[in-house]
């Protein structure tokens, strides 16, 4: 009776544990680099978003004033900005600074200024005076924002309510 000894090959040899972590490796680098661009696509989403939401709500706050309130006429050839008297009896500014891009509003009356919208890259206000009396009776309003290489341009009009008779 002869007894044979038989070796036992339970495990993994070292070229194949080299093989598999090289695999997984290369599996995780790809995860990272997928993860990585989606993180940077997200905030670059976020930026332009926040930054048209602000032109959105601007445009907003603009028009409503302008449909309560009368459009200065000594301001009708102004492109860049658009003087109100509103129904408070205060008179206000929409102002585009392209020096820096911004949009401001200022209140003629007390003197304070604030930033309306950041990143305005251009704007214009488009006054129609054609009525008898030279009143102003709509505004076309136009601005383009940026966030970083994205620009988005965003319109809108409003006819001024105490001018329609």
């Amino acid at each position: 009776m002869s007894t044979r000894t038989t070796k036992s090959n339970a495990g993994f040899t070292i070229p194949e544990l080299l093989l598999v972590l090289t695999i997984t490796a290369m599996l995780l680098a790809a995860v990272t680099v997928a993860f990585n661009a989606s993180i940077t696509n997200y905030r670059e989403n976020e930026d332009i978003f926040r930054t048209v939401n602000k032109a959105r709500q601007a445009l907003f706050r603009i028009t409503t004033q302008i449909r309560t309130g009368l459009v200065d006429p000594n301001d009708a050839s102004s492109q860049d900005r658009c003087t109100l008297l509103c129904a408070d009896g205060s008179e206000i500014t929409y102002q585009y600074n392209s020096a820096d891009n911004k949009l401001y509003l200022h209140n003629n009356d007390t003197g304070i200024d604030y930033v309306l919208c950041d990143n305005v890259t251009a704007m214009t206000f488009e006054k129609d005076n054609d009525t008898p009396t030279g009143d102003i009776k709509n505004v076309q309003i136009s601005i383009t924002v940026a966030s970083g290489d994205i620009e988005r341009s965003l319109s809108s009009a409003a006819v001024v309510r105490k001018v329609l008779e």
